[in-house]
């Protein structure tokens, strides 16, 4: 069913990482770093993607904050 014309539609992925990194992940969300699993993932890839594509964060996703720790 078409979602409008929305671009920040949410696709779900599924993807394996290490236990060890998994319950990093976990502590930076009990901390409070991060809101969710989600968000600090797709904080990252957006960073992987800003570094790799040599542009600013901001420039794709300028409403968001981005919480690179405390």
């Amino acid at each position: 069913m078409p979602r409008g014309k929305n671009t920040n539609v949410m696709e779900l992925i599924s993807v394996h990482i290490p236990k060890q990194i998994l319950e990093e992940l976990d502590e930076l969300v009990r901390q409070g770093v991060f809101p969710s699993r989600s968000e600090a993932i797709r904080t990252a890839i957006r960073m992987l993607l800003a570094k790799e594509l040599k542009r600013p964060i901001s420039d794709e996703y300028p409403d968001e904050i981005f919480m690179m720790g405390r």
